[in-house]
């Protein structure tokens, strides 16, 4: 209940600043009447429950991907109140409090401390004081031995960092009200939108990485998006924010491929379809639209056609196909081309289940 009314002050706030005249519309137009089976709900469910039942990846530690995909079944239990799927997530959770406490991240590193992602949602549904410890020991160490600027010492300017460490914070913000966290999260986003950034508003991997890479994008707009949802509308970092967010958007409906999906490198393409990239950008888009940052005759159309193609690479097993793996960076396009294209990886069932939670929320 206190996160629900915490939930729609933010929301009110928001809209109360940036609402705009088409925002109502296009949740009655563009984000109904689905074919059989692109159902946000019904797609959710077998989404959710199948991350419900995996075993953990092959790791030593609990990896992003799987943090990624926890935190987005977790939104989904909690949007469409499933009780049963709530209480499955989290019991999920219950062995890395004791027996499988060997898994939790070891590093100061930013792939690892999103892992406090989870804790953190899982303390917003149920108050559970051991889950709030954990996921809050992650955050502050992640400011433990600031730049002398004041950003995290695992700031290293890669686009993938926009989500990593801002959803940490922004989570960490949720669950106690305090200031620091979001401040933290919004300096560090700005300093990343000044470096990396590019005229054509899309984003570099990295500072010395001049390529479009499709799911590193997908973490800005993921990144950007969940910043949005959480600023206060007073906040000074805000206007920045939203207007970086509106010209990546922007570019994205134009780099859009007619059907539906976005590419692997997202200006070239020749390039092939990429999954969790794509929806990356959908669920931006669409949280865009449903809170009136976007207009929706521009935005929503691409919002549907894009969730329609995406659902179409879920395949019988409730697995997303066309998923890259995990990357590094490189200055040549054809190491990106050349990136496996998984069935069933995190990164893909995450950024589905992103979506489905935008649509309902």
């Amino acid at each position: 209940m206190i996160r629900s009314i915490h939930q729609s002050l933010l929301s009110f706030c928001a809209v109360a600043c940036f609402m705009v005249p088409w925002m109502a519309h296009a949740q009655v137009s563009a984000f109904k009447n689905w074919p059989t089976g692109k159902a946000p709900q019904e797609v959710g469910k077998r989404l959710a429950g199948h991350f419900a039942t995996s075993p953990h990846l092959p790791y030593p530690t609990i990896g992003y991907p799987e943090v990624c995909a926890w935190y987005g079944a977790l939104e989904f239990a909690h949007i469409t109140q499933d009780q049963a799927l709530t209480a499955e997530l989290i019991q999920r959770f219950e062995p890395l409090f004791g027996p499988e406490k060997q898994m939790l991240p070891p590093r100061q590193h930013v792939d690892d401390e999103v892992f406090g992602t989870v804790p953190l949602e899982i303390y917003l549904l149920n108050k559970d004081p051991r889950a709030l410890a954990l996921g809050l020991h992650y955050a502050d160490r992640q400011w433990q031995s600031p730049l002398p600027d004041g950003l995290s010492g695992e700031t290293r300017y890669w686009i993938d960092d926009m989500f990593m460490i801002t959803i940490l914070q922004v989570q960490a913000y949720r669950a106690t009200g305090d200031r620091k966290y979001i401040d933290r999260a919004a300096a560090e986003m700005v300093n990343y939108l000044d470096r990396l950034q590019q005229p054509s508003g899309l984003f570099f991997h990295g500072t010395d990485t001049p390529i479009y890479w499709g799911r590193g994008n997908g973490w800005v707009a993921s990144g950007m998006t969940e910043m949005l949802r959480a600023l206060p509308a007073n906040d000074p970092a805000r206007p920045r924010i939203l207007a970086a967010y509106r010209r990546m958007m922007a570019a994205l409906v134009k780099y859009q491929g007619k059907d539906g999906m976005w590419r692997q490198v997202i200006d070239r393409e020749d390039f092939w379809p990429e999954s969790s990239a794509t929806g990356m950008f959908t669920a931006a888009l669409i949280s865009g639209v449903k809170e009136g940052w976007l207009d929706a005759s521009i935005y929503a159309p691409a919002a549907r056609k894009a969730w329609i193609a995406l659902a179409g690479y879920i395949d019988q097993n409730d697995d997303i196909m066309n998923t890259c793996v995990g990357t590094d960076k490189s200055r040549d396009p054809e190491y990106y081309y050349e990136r496996p294209r998984a069935t069933g990886d995190f990164h893909g069932q995450a950024a589905a289940l992103w979506v489905v939670d935008a649509l309902l929320r």
